[in-house]
């Protein structure tokens, strides 16, 4: 874990990068060092029915969820939540800057007795590794 799902009105499209937002997300998530590297996933999805504040349609809005195995104390999960969102506001200052625009962010707790999970990525990032260092 975490599961970073970043939500988008399709208003932005024109100004935002989203790959670019992927990718700094995702690597905000890892240098918290609170993650596992074959945990970590982040995608993004457009939303395309929206209706934000007064219902103008030059709002917007990117929403950050970071869906985390439970169990880290609430001084780590704020400490990689402000790292976290800090990446995020940075990433969008331009768009905050020229557009009206709501950025929000927030970490959940997954429940272990309620999720189920087969993977094998963590042995296929440490194999990558091994292999770059030889």
């Amino acid at each position: 874990m975490p599961h970073l799902i970043l939500e988008y009105s399709a208003n932005l499209d024109d100004v935002l990068d989203i790959q670019a937002l992927v990718h700094t997300v995702h690597g905000a998530a890892l240098e918290t060092g609170v993650f596992p590297k074959g945990g970590c996933r982040t995608r993004a999805s457009r939303r395309e029915a929206y209706e934000i504040a007064d219902g103008h349609a030059d709002n917007g809005f990117v929403h950050l969820t970071a869906r985390i195995g439970a169990g880290r104390p609430v001084e780590v999960r704020q400490e990689a939540g402000n790292a976290i969102f800090a990446a995020l506001t940075a990433a969008l200052e331009d768009v905050f800057a020229a557009h009206p625009i709501g950025i929000s962010f927030e970490i959940v707790e997954i429940n272990p007795d309620t999720s189920w999970k087969k993977n094998n990525l963590h042995e296929a990032v440490k194999a990558r590794q091994e292999e770059s260092a030889a």
